[in-house]
């Protein structure tokens, strides 16, 4: 069976440290000396910018941004604009595609059954919405799926909204779509899960859709 090492990061961490992280992950399961990753922490507040991002999709000024304590930086992943901070949990497989299937819309496809199992776990329902990537509660999205590949290593991943500070996503335009608004786990439980419950929920789901040996570590 294929080893994954789960690492849940506890603290938020700052978004160019976790991107350098991955890309040497990727590099070093590429080259066979390491096993594949899946990292599940919260980032520091930052928009990101896909590949696709439009800069008119950042609604705030870069005064504005500085007053919430927000950060812009550039990403790799595929899609648009998308906001990371405390309260939503970022899950970042590096994995090397070789090993599953050589198929990127699989592989989507895959990520958004890992979040459909979770929220299932909470009793919520959810959707796939055709020609849009993420998964969906009603008409509201609560988690992007934005991912990278080089050589069939994957890195970025899944962005689960669980109770993050709503003020910040009236920032941007969330991935770009105008007419669908964002939602949480927290506006749908009457309690919110803590997160380290909600990374091992997360885990268990992961390890369903991708049958693996797995490793779990705490940092």
């Amino acid at each position: 069976m294929i080893p994954i090492h789960f690492i849940s990061i506890a603290t938020p961490v700052p978004y160019d440290a976790m991107l350098q992280r991955q890309e040497q992950m990727r590099d070093s399961v590429h080259a066979g000396d390491d096993d594949a990753s899946v990292f599940l922490l919260e980032h520091e507040p930052v928009i990101t910018l896909g590949r696709r991002a439009q800069a008119e999709h950042v609604r705030a000024t870069p005064e504005q941004l500085h007053a919430l304590g927000i950060i812009v930086h550039k990403s790799d992943r595929g899609g648009d604009v998308t906001y990371h901070g405390p309260g939503q949990l970022v899950v970042y497989p590096v994995l090397d595609l070789k090993r599953w299937h050589l198929s990127v819309d699989w592989y989507l496809r895959s990520l958004e059954e890992v979040v459909i199992r979770f929220l299932s776990c909470y009793g919520l329902q959810g959707r796939r919405i055709d020609g849009l990537t993420g998964i969906w509660i009603g008409e509201q999205k609560v988690a992007a799926i934005g991912i990278s590949i080089r050589h069939w290593i994957c890195w970025h991943g899944i962005a689960l909204n669980v109770a993050p500070k709503e003020e910040h996503w009236q920032t941007i335009i969330p991935c770009g779509i105008r007419d669908r608004g964002i939602t949480s786990l927290r506006a749908h439980l009457a309690q919110v899960p803590p997160m380290q419950e909600v990374k091992n929920t997360m885990i268990t789901c992961f390890k369903e859709v991708f049958p693996c040996a797995a490793r779990i570590s705490q940092e």
